[in-house]
């Protein structure tokens, strides 16, 4: 056990892909415990922990997002956004806010929302009188939202991992996702004044207000197309991914007419290679989940967190601890897949339902994807728009307290994640 922890970290440290040290340190862990036959055993485990119907989801949703992406949904979206915010002091603050949750319904990723937003509203709101730092953590506070509503990545990996119902998982993420926004919104209304943010010009409009939705009407209407069909049992979340796909390129091809077919090679190419990195990252982890579950891992860490307290409340305290402190140091998908069957265990144990402890793993770790020294989010924004990740993560401490907020209420308050679900029967 200690050599392939002194493994995995030491390779960890120096810098090796995330998918190549999980690989590495389960095959050590296999000859640790069964030597060279057990060898025989990982190509078994690399292409099993892949050997899930739902996780086909993933490149759909993935290549939906590029697309609706390509085809200027982006500056669609964040104009309805403005004309229901615009007119407030750090108006198109909150128009990115606003925008972050139509545009979740749609890509499920964090970071393919920070990299939209970082090269149209960042570049708009410094023309506007923001400061590029502030710009950037608004930008990088409402990119989690993209992976809390649905349809989000994480939740297909985790239901699929855990044999947990991704249907609710979909359900329970729409209201922790609308609180954040919330109450970043509130942050920058707070910060208002006393950073003399922008107020935009004139009040609400009527007029602009219809005028934007009609031109945004077909891509607010995907996600009604993709969480109706999930949450009413009329298709799978494969099944509704798929459909995705064909609707983003029906309204990017034929009613936008904004795709070209070198275009559609570029998305397939890099579609091609996000998929093929996180599925790298799960079938690697299946080998070292199959080693710490034959070690029987997950059982001694419940039985070690259990003898420090029995109190539900600590319990759940050491376990956001410990994800904050992992989604910190490393890839979120990959501390999903090695946290989760660790952890879902200790939580059933105190009575948590698995629904609940889903959303409350993955809104933690998604909370990481914004805080140094390893937040995906802040590299992005940091590239695409040329400022220093310190300057951004100073900016982002009050909108990380008030998401840390939302955090520590879904985790005491269950009912306000599954009440949705309930509503649903899910």
């Amino acid at each position: 056990m200690i050599l392939v922890a002194i493994a995995f970290f030491g390779l960890l440290l120096v810098g090796l892909p995330i998918g190549y040290v999980l690989g590495i340190a389960g095959v050590l862990g296999l000859v640790q415990i069964g030597g060279e036959n057990f060898l025989a055993m990982a190509p078994k485990r690399f292409f099993e922990g892949l050997d899930l119907f739902t996780f086909m989801a993933m490149p759909f949703f993935i290549l939906a997002g590029e697309i609706m992406n390509r085809s200027g949904i982006t500056e669609r979206l964040i104009d309805f956004a403005n004309s229901l915010v615009g007119y407030l002091r750090g108006g198109l603050a909150h128009s990115n806010m606003v925008a972050s949750v139509l545009f979740a319904g749609m890509t499920g990723a964090a970071v393919s929302d920070a990299a939209a937003f970082g090269n149209t509203l960042v570049p708009a709101m410094v023309k506007q009188g923001y400061t590029r730092p502030f710009a950037c953590a608004v930008t990088a506070a409402g990119s989690i939202i993209g992976p809390t509503i649905p349809p989000s990545n994480l939740m297909v990996i985790y239901g699929s991992l855990m044999g947990v119902s991704i249907a609710g998982l979909f359900a329970a993420g729409i209201l922790p996702g609308l609180l954040i926004c919330l109450l970043c919104m509130g942050v920058i209304a707070a910060l208002g004044r006393r950073l003399n943010l922008p107020k935009g010009e004139g009040g609400p409009s009527l007029r602009l207000i219809v005028k934007t939705f009609r031109s945004s009407l077909l891509a607010i209407f995907m996600p009604v197309i993709i969480l109706g069909g999930i949450l009413v049992g009329i298709v799978t979340p494969t099944e509704a991914a798929a459909i995705a796909v064909f609707y983003a390129l029906v309204v990017g091809v034929a009613v936008y007419r904004a795709i070209t077919f070198d275009d559609m090679v570029q998305m397939l190419v890099r579609t091609a290679i996000i998929t093929g990195v996180v599925f790298l990252i799960i079938a690697s982890a299946s080998i070292l989940s199959w080693w710490m579950t034959f070690l029987q891992i997950p059982q001694s860490v419940a039985a070690l967190f259990l003898t420090l307290s029995d109190d539900p409340t600590m319990i759940l305290g050491m376990i956001l601890m410990l994800l904050v402190a992992v989604g910190m140091f490393m890839d979120i998908n990959a501390a999903l897949i090695i946290l989760a069957p660790v952890l879902v265990p200790l939580t059933s144990a105190i009575g948590m339902d698995p629904v609940h402890a889903g959303i409350m793993i993955i809104l933690t770790l998604n909370i990481s994807l914004m805080t140094p020294p390893v937040g995906a989010c802040l590299f992005v924004l940091s590239s695409v728009t040329g400022e220093r990740i310190e300057r951004i993560s100073v900016a982002l401490i009050p909108f990380i307290l008030a998401e840390g907020g939302v955090l520590i209420l879904i985790t005491f308050w269950p009912d306000l994640t599954l009440m949705i679900p309930r509503l649903l029967g899910l």
